[in-house]
């Protein structure tokens, strides 16, 4: 048994924080020691009782919605058996702690919010951020993730309510990957809102007012950047949600400042990167075999096309034959470098000539003229991709990779059972969101989630574990890779891609592991041996388990 940790909060307070809390799991005799006699009904009971309990509670509960809000005051009120529960029904809770179930969390999360948990940062808050910041309470940040609320999943901007999204995915981060939830900050910068519904809402737990935008928004977020470099200077900063036009410029404007990434640009493209290179895999193939359409030419599309890019040229094809794979297409059709106020990363991207079937032509006739072996979908348009293009795709290609990767489920671009159905079950597919087994008249079909909790958590322990001064290309590829490798390893049948929800957290360690080795091979961070890297590990890493208490002197 371990030393007994020491703890100066007694009685109320002592059972009113959550990662000190016990409930009923306290002895007698810490229940002498910390004055809770009578605070208590008689009963003790142990973390897998509770577990037992909790798991009762939240399953019985009506609806996704009425089972996020009950896994949310159940963390709020003791983080062991939250974090227990989760890692010991991680397939039942993953949807409810995030997508899908967070995307129905953030629509209402004015009226469920409850009690405070993270940081809300607002408009009026400039030229005093340090004020909030540098709180004492938050001495041990290593993590913070941040979202301006713009682009929440599929749903578009939701204000302060997208702050479901940044507590939903520190949850992720302790859950896979071990790291200490003490360690992280959930923040959301309020600088109002666009959403007119919002505006006009009572009960809106936002500032009302429009957004900044322009230099007044740029302002704001150097502010927030130089403050939490100044509080935390080796702290990781996680971008999340943030709208098109500034996700991708954020991130390079800070990428090689403060030790940062975002997970729909960079993440999304690993693990994408990581289900289509388990693809290929599987059908024996190369990339340089492969046209790739992707639909959605926003910071995830183009964040895709980069790490596949990447990989391209990792398989030794040259930068043009690389380049000549993709074709990105978005709301004017196929990007052209002829098109006026494309992105950077579109520009890279975007073809030199149009198609032989026209500007005005649909996205099924630029399918049956490009013959596309890999289709992904990060539109947000839900039914965008219609039986007649999936059937003209399989013509052409006998297991197409197809990967509708919009989220929530409600904006998916096709389901896997009608891309199945429309294939007869030969395409390969992947998705954003999860989805049941899809029963064939021959065989099931375990459809994989590409879910970026296979990078993050891995990527973000890794960073911290080796001191990194910066995330590189060459990290996130080496976590595709290590999430690749372990899908080699453990999945079974053609259509499992990735690795099973059940074995993530050994993967999280791999991805750890891998990432720490590229960025010393990257010279991203000080050296390190074999040893120090687990140490640094296991000092980040915390385990649902309570420890016994002890009165601090």
């Amino acid at each position: 048994m371990s030393a007994p940790h020491p703890v100066s909060l007694t009685g109320l307070d002592l059972l009113n924080n959550p990662f000190l809390n016990k409930g009923l799991a306290f002895p007698a005799s810490e229940r002498q020691d910390f004055e809770l006699n009578g605070l208590l009904p008689a009963t003790e009971l142990t973390l897998d009782q509770q577990v037992a309990a909790a798991h009762a509670e939240v399953m019985n509960m009506k609806d996704t919605l009425s089972r996020h809000v009950a896994l949310r005051a159940l963390q709020d009120e003791n983080e062991t058996v939250f974090y227990a529960l989760i890692g010991k029904y991680l397939r039942e809770m993953m949807p409810l702690v995030y997508t899908p179930g967070v995307g129905e969390a953030c629509l209402n999360f004015s009226k469920i919010w409850r009690r405070p948990r993270g940081l809300y940062i607002t408009a009026h808050d400039k030229g005093r951020m340090a004020d909030i910041l540098f709180s004492p309470d938050y001495d041990a940040i290593r993590m913070i993730i941040v979202t301006d609320g713009e682009r929440i999943l599929g749903l578009g901007d939701l204000g302060a309510n997208g702050m479901g999204i940044p507590i939903g995915k520190l949850s992720l981060y302790t859950a896979c990957s071990g790291l200490n939830p003490s360690y992280m900050l959930p923040v959301t910068l309020d600088v109002g809102t666009e959403n007119e519904a919002l505006l006009n809402d009572p009960g809106y737990i936002g500032l009302k007012q429009r957004r900044l935008r322009g230099q007044d928004y740029d302002d704001f977020i150097e502010e927030f950047v130089t403050t939490i470099k100044a509080r935390w200077p080796d702290v990781l900063l996680h971008w999340e949600d943030f709208a098109g036009r500034n996700a991708a410029p954020l991130l390079q404007r800070y990428r090689q400042e403060i030790l940062s990434f975002n997970d729909d640009i960079q993440g999304t493209a690993a693990i994408a990167t990581a289900a289509i290179l388990s693809g290929l895999r599987k059908k024996n193939e190369a990339l340089a075999q492969q046209r790739i359409v992707i639909v959605g030419g926003g910071s995830a599309g183009c964040g895709i096309a980069g790490q596949l890019y990447q990989a391209c040229l990792a398989e030794g094809m040259k930068e043009e034959d690389a380049l000549d794979r993709f074709y990105i297409f978005d709301r004017p059709g196929l990007l052209l470098k002829s098109m006026d106020h494309l992105t950077e990363g579109q520009s890279f991207f975007a073809r030199s000539e149009p198609l032989a079937c026209g500007s005005n032509a649909t996205l099924t006739q630029a399918v049956a003229e490009i013959h596309p072996t890999i289709l992904i979908g990060v539109s947000g348009q839900a039914g965008l991709f219609t039986s007649d293009m999936i059937i003209t795709m399989a013509q052409h290609c006998p297991r197409p990779l197809i990967f509708p990767l919009s989220n929530p489920t409600s904006h998916i671009e096709a389901t896997p059972e009608d891309i199945l159905r429309w294939t007869h079950g030969q395409a390969i597919v992947s998705t954003g969101s999860p989805f049941p087994p899809v029963l064939l008249t021959d065989r099931s079909v375990t459809i994989d989630q590409t879910n970026n909790a296979y990078i993050f958590p891995g990527l973000g322990l890794g960073a911290l574990a080796c001191n990194a001064t910066e995330i590189t290309d060459k990290m996130l590829m080496a976590a595709a890779q290590a999430v690749a490798k372990s899908a080699a390893e453990t999945t079974q049948g053609d259509n499992a891609l990735l690795p099973p929800l059940s074995s993530i957290k050994p993967v999280a360690l791999a991805v750890a592991r891998a990432v720490a080795l590229q960025a010393r091979g990257d010279s991203t961070c000080p050296d390190f041996d074999d040893e120090t890297l687990e140490q640094n590990i296991a000092a980040l890493s915390w385990q649902p388990v309570y420890q016994p208490y002890s009165p601090a002197p």
